[in-house]
């Protein structure tokens, strides 16, 4: 059955592949947003152009979406807003939370949907587990909140910094950093593998008042996924391991990306989703993972290398000092 959808974002990491799906399903897709990413939506979907909260922002409620996919809410107070407008105007309300939000560490090396969402480290994780609480505490709207782990289509998955600096890090012959021993196994989903579950939860009354994360089945460790980068750039990845409680003391906001995530085992059951929205499978080898990340850096790197600026600095600075613990004492 064709839906009347809305997405609001839907030219993000995630959200282009949703929409590009939910346009093959045959659903009548609108996408909302500031109209400043330069990826050409699919034929078909009609842009509407604002900002997230504006003036023009409550008029969205008039067309009474049989789905409103929220991407782009990261604060309790834009919820709050999306409550107000879209409560008993939407038949599906999806909120876009993140799997960041599971407790750390997890009492179980398998996550599931029922593993408490706890995370004392990183603001941004608290802020999508107090916008999902509100949902649960909300009326006049049926909710969904769907939870991805790391989902790649134009960024490189690296621990810290900017992906398209490390990168060029790494075509440079210089080292790059892993937090830990790098045995960590971490879960990788592509985008177009994402949505096709996604989508397959638009309509659905099991898919009302629940939480599903949706992540590949497979896992692999960090220094596999950094090697990889490096053998898919023709380079060989130099790959530097730090403790995590070091790097932080280097820099602390990274706290939350790194004790509030990467740091930790990531393993999904993903079988409550199965179950609702159908089996999915997803690329489980990194070259695979990796294909449309490597392309679309390499297009950035044509058009504008990154330049060496402080970050590279620290990143130097921090292997040098490793190096230097990392020598028997006495030498």
């Amino acid at each position: 059955m064709a839906l009347n959808v809305l997405f609001i974002g839907g030219t993000g990491q995630i959200s282009y592949s949703c929409v590009e799906r939910a346009v093959a399903q045959g659903h009548k897709v609108s996408v909302f947003n500031r109209g400043k990413r330069p990826e050409e939506l699919p034929a078909g979907v009609t842009s509407i152009t604002g900002e997230l909260g504006g003036d023009d922002y409550a008029a969205l409620a008039k067309a009474n979406y049989d789905v409103v996919c929220q991407f782009i809410v990261f604060k309790p107070e834009q919820l709050k807003r999306d409550i107000e407008v879209f409560a008993g105007h939407c038949g599906q309300y999806v909120f876009i939370s993140s799997a960041s939000v599971y407790e750390k560490p997890a009492r179980h090396y398998v996550i599931t949907e029922d593993t408490p969402a706890i995370n004392p480290y990183w603001p941004y994780s608290q802020d999508k587990i107090a916008c999902e609480e509100m949902l649960k505490a909300s009326s006049g709207l049926n909710w969904t909140i769907v939870r991805p782990s790391h989902t790649v289509r134009t960024g490189l998955p690296v621990m810290i910094g900017d992906s398209d600096v490390m990168a060029r890090r790494m075509l440079d012959g210089e080292p790059t950093i892993v937090a830990g021993d790098g045995h960590t196994p971490w879960t990788l989903t592509r985008s177009v593998d994402f949505a096709a579950p996604f989508v397959g939860l638009f309509g659905k009354n099991q898919a009302l008042g629940e939480i599903f994360h949706i992540t590949n089945d497979r896992a692999h460790i960090w220094d596999d996924i950094q090697t990889a980068i490096g053998r898919l750039l023709g380079v060989e990845a130099k790959i530097v391991h730090v403790p995590t409680d070091t790097l932080v003391k280097y820099i602390p906001e990274w706290v939350g990306p790194l004790t509030g995530d990467k740091a930790w085992t990531a393993i999904f059951d993903n079988s409550k989703v199965k179950r609702v929205a159908g089996d999915f499978t997803c690329a489980e080898d990194l070259e695979t993972i990796l294909e449309e990340p490597i392309r679309h850096l390499q297009k950035r790197l044509a058009q504008k290398r990154p330049e060496k600026g402080e970050f590279d600095a620290l990143v130097d600075r921090i292997c040098r000092e490793q190096a230097l613990s990392d020598r028997p004492s006495g030498e």
